[in-house]
């Protein structure tokens, strides 16, 4: 009977409901720095250029907005890697120090300068962009929001003491009240102690209690 139902179901022209995936979309106002800089008539991209940040870490799969002419970034690479059949005219000439055999006059080998060599000028051999990158790293940000943030990330997120709430003072009261300070027996309680907290988790709950001022009340 239940396989034919199974059936009747599959058959059945009516669409099955199939639940939508959670959004893993990041929210970009969860930071207060960001929010209070925020332009809602402009796109995520668009804040987020003018923000000095990125919206992305790798390269962008679809369409990208079109600058207009001088919008290029001033440390963009497109022209600097752009490769051409042009063959380069001068060879830049270098310098190198050769090792010879005193006996026969072989060359032994060739000791180059500790500057990485690029006679030919290829811009994907060159050293230049590491030392550009370096000295971005090291510059300090224009970006006042950019600097904001990192100071932010190098100080961290403030710790906040949780306060007891008036039902756990109430049962510390209580602990301390019929126990004193014998931590174990307080453990050990499954009237008292439901929940089964440790002995160590008792202690640190009542110093706290008694830091914030608990007191047993004293019977007349």
């Amino acid at each position: 009977m239940g396989r034919e139902l199974q059936k009747k179901k599959s058959r059945s022209s009516v669409p099955k409901v199939k639940q939508k995936p959670k959004s893993k979309r990041v929210n970009p106002l969860g930071n207060a720095i960001i929010a209070a800089n925020w332009n809602q008539k402009e796109t995520l991209t668009q804040n987020y250029r003018r923000l000095g940040l990125t919206s992305r870490l790798n390269a962008a799969t679809g369409g990208v907005e079109k600058l207009h002419n001088g919008d290029e970034s001033s440390t963009s690479t497109t022209r600097k890697l752009a490769i051409t059949n042009a063959i380069p005219k001068g060879i830049t000439p270098v310098e190198a120090r050769v090792e010879r055999d005193p006996e026969s006059g072989k060359i032994l080998r060739v000791i180059h300068p500790t500057s990485k060599s690029n006679p030919l000028n290829d811009p994907l051999d060159s050293d230049t962009e590491d030392e550009e990158l370096a000295e971005l790293s090291q510059r300090k940000p224009k970006n006042a929001i950019v600097a904001l943030l990192e100071e932010q990330a190098r100080n961290g997120k403030e710790k906040k003491d949780r306060s007891q709430s008036e039902r756990e003072r109430e049962w510390i009261g209580r602990l301390v009240e019929r126990y004193g300070d014998d931590y174990d027996k307080m453990m050990r309680d499954r009237k008292l102690n439901p929940m089964q907290q440790t002995a160590a988790d008792i202690k640190r709950r009542v110093t706290k209690w008694r830091t914030n001022g608990g007191e047993v009340p004293v019977a007349d």
